[in-house]
């Protein structure tokens, strides 16, 4: 029987995976990170391939692991989780008004005849915001919810209501692409249902 694993501690990537009726159980890596390119859908394809080899053991036929990672990128910086208030306050006022983007990589590993097959994608959507005065920003900010999340706010959250528009996968945005999943591991013979 195969066995998928989520190599996430993500709420959110756990209920996108739930909602599209996949079992699976959680094992997230406690690896270290390490970083080689500045590019942010390279970011993501490495950060999401060294969480899923971080929970490759222990490993039987037909085990499945999924890792993940998300950033968000505006004008080519990388935007990382606030360190404090004050930052998640200067991000949402430098996105507000403005478009950016959020990478999520994915990795997919199958063990197989005694080896790993690996498949490792990046998929990009465009967020814009409607104009956000500093006092909503504060507001918001307020509320503890933008502490633990690339780029200061959660689409699925309090802050969805400033979205004017994406161009891509909401879910990708949420912080797992769960329709791009299923389309490139169905095309290389992985059912996740």
């Amino acid at each position: 029987m195969k066995k998928i694993i989520l190599a996430s501690a993500s709420p959110r990537r756990k209920e996108l995976l739930e909602r599209a009726g996949v079992q699976f159980e959680i094992r997230p890596g406690n690896g270290e990170e390490h970083i080689t390119s500045n590019k942010p859908e390279e970011i993501v394809k490495e950060l999401s391939e060294q969480k899923a080899m971080a929970a490759v053991f222990p490993a039987e036929e037909g085990t499945v692991i999924i890792g993940s990672d998300t950033i968000v990128a505006f004008e080519g910086k990388v935007l990382g989780k606030p360190s404090d208030e004050e930052d998640a306050v200067k991000t949402l006022l430098m996105l507000q008004g403005n478009t950016h983007q959020v990478y999520t990589g994915v990795t997919v590993l199958e063990y197989r005849g005694g080896q790993w097959r690996k498949l490792v994608f990046a998929e990009r959507t465009d967020v814009t915001f409607y104009p956000v005065s500093e006092k909503e920003i504060r507001e918001y900010v307020k509320t503890g919810e933008p502490m633990d999340k690339a780029g200061s706010y959660g689409i699925q959250g309090l802050f969805g209501i400033y979205v004017k528009g994406i161009s891509g996968e909401y879910a990708n945005v949420v912080g797992l692409p769960v329709g791009r999943l299923f389309y490139e591991t169905k095309k290389i013979g992985i059912g996740l249902r």
